[in-house]
């Protein structure tokens, strides 16, 4: 149990985030598909990336570690020994499957209990459709799943029903073995760090509006090093923070501001909030910035369509924000929240009531907020699912105070979250 305190007096200073996640993953995985080493500079040693990493070394490539810097050497993807542990991270096992589906090698991957219970069959779909043979324990295709020697992929054009940023990069890191192009074509444009990195590694694309066309390639030009800039999903908690405490001056140093992460800071400016971007750059193709961030008195808004997959990792952190606005905050189109490490559409619902009673709603897709309810002393439940658990964190020190039954499980994305705190 881990219990915070109310706070006193508003957020001050400057704060530093760990390295994108996002990027972290793709950092790791296309880095050991080249031959010459690359150094991955502020890279997230969270346990989710740790999984990747741990994953492409039983797959070949040699990995040398030091605090935040990594060297990665690839060797060429090899079968490996055992079955891969993905841990709790989809990201590690969502772009691995697309990785692997062309490899003339079997694969088996397992994970931790809540990543076995996360059905894998929209990203199992179109990497058959290219001609994979990948099974799965049952119609959902839950872990434990095996993906069988393949002959030459075949490139596809194919709409995604839903738009997700993880099923697209499987696919995308399938068609670089296809033998002709593959197509993509989005919904809405997900975050796109993996054609941003795919590019720096030499790989030809092409966007035409939501259409995203890889082409096959035999060589990576790897560049010598990347630095990872900060998790905009893990600012997120320091921006909500001090938007809604009053006193609030802070600075969060080097966040990355990829136009395609950005949806929580234009929210919170809709509703009211004071959010500059600083002291702002680009390395690697990916964009960064220093934030200030201001208390700001906020208002409910309405949204949801093309901006969701720009914030839907933030949605619970914006669902704090939302119940100190003044008025009522509806978000649709958030039922990709039901298949996170929880039902957080649920875990929001009956986690956040009990410190702000009456104030949250949900129906299959929508989540509706009422704001401005009294705010109470409560013990909730992560369900162990980290962004749960900081969202809730952050909810109580603004609030009345919170107790968490396991705080552990920040562990995933920001080991040292509640030292910040």
């Amino acid at each position: 149990m881990k219990k915070i305190s109310p706070l006193t007096h508003g957020l001050r200073g400057v704060i530093e985030v760990p390295g994108d996640k996002s990027i972290s993953h793709r950092a790791i995985i296309l880095s050991s598909l080249g031959d010459s080493p690359v150094e991955v500079t502020n890279f997230l040693a969270g346990a989710d990336c740790l999984s990747t990493v741990a994953c492409m070394k039983a797959l070949g490539a040699i990995v040398e570690r030091t605090d935040d810097r990594i060297l990665i050497t690839g060797q060429g993807l090899h079968e490996p020994d055992n079955i891969l542990d993905a841990g709790n991270s989809g990201t590690t096992l969502r772009l691995l499957m697309g990785l692997l589906a062309p490899q003339k090698f079997l694969t088996t991957f397992t994970g931790d209990d809540s990543l076995r219970r996360r059905p894998m069959a929209r990203v199992i779909k179109p990497l058959t459709l290219m001609g994979a043979s990948i099974v799965g324990r049952n119609l959902n295709r839950n872990l434990p799943i095996t993906i069988l020697p393949a002959e030459r992929l075949h490139g596809i054009t194919y709409a995604m029903p839903v738009a997700s940023a993880q099923v697209k990069s499987a696919i995308l890191l399938a068609g670089l073995y296809a033998d002709s192009p593959t197509t993509i074509i989005e919904p809405y444009p997900s975050r796109d760090h993996t054609e941003k990195m795919l590019k720096a590694f030499g790989v030809r694309l092409e966007r035409i509006g939501n259409a995203i066309t890889i082409f096959p390639t035999n060589k990576f030009t790897a560049p010598e090093s990347i630095d990872v800039p900060g998790d905009i999903s893990s600012a997120a908690y320091w921006i909500v923070l001090a938007t809604i405490k009053g006193g609030s001056d802070v600075t969060i140093k080097n966040v990355g501001v990829n136009d395609t992460r950005t949806g929580i800071i234009d929210v919170l400016r809709r509703m009211g909030a004071t959010i500059e971007l600083v002291n702002e750059r680009i390395s690697g193709g990916e964009r960064s910035a220093d934030l200030k961030v201001v208390a700001s008195k906020l208002h409910g808004i309405e949204f949801g369509g093309e901006i969701i997959p720009r914030l839907i990792d933030e949605v619970p952190a914006l669902a704090v924000a939302a119940a100190f606005a003044e008025g009522t905050t509806i978000i649709r189109d958030v039922g990709e929240l039901r298949v996170k490490e929880t039902d957080r559409l649920a875990a929001i619902v009956e986690e956040f009531n009990k410190i702000s009673p009456a104030t949250f709603e949900a129906t299959d897709d929508t989540l509706i907020i009422h704001g401005r309810h009294e705010k109470t002393f409560a013990t909730c439940n992560t369900r162990a699912d980290h962004r749960m658990a900081m969202s809730l964190a952050i909810f109580g020190a603004a609030a009345e105070g919170v107790e968490l039954d396991d705080a552990d499980c920040v562990n995933i994305s920001y080991p040292n979250f509640f030292d910040v705190l």
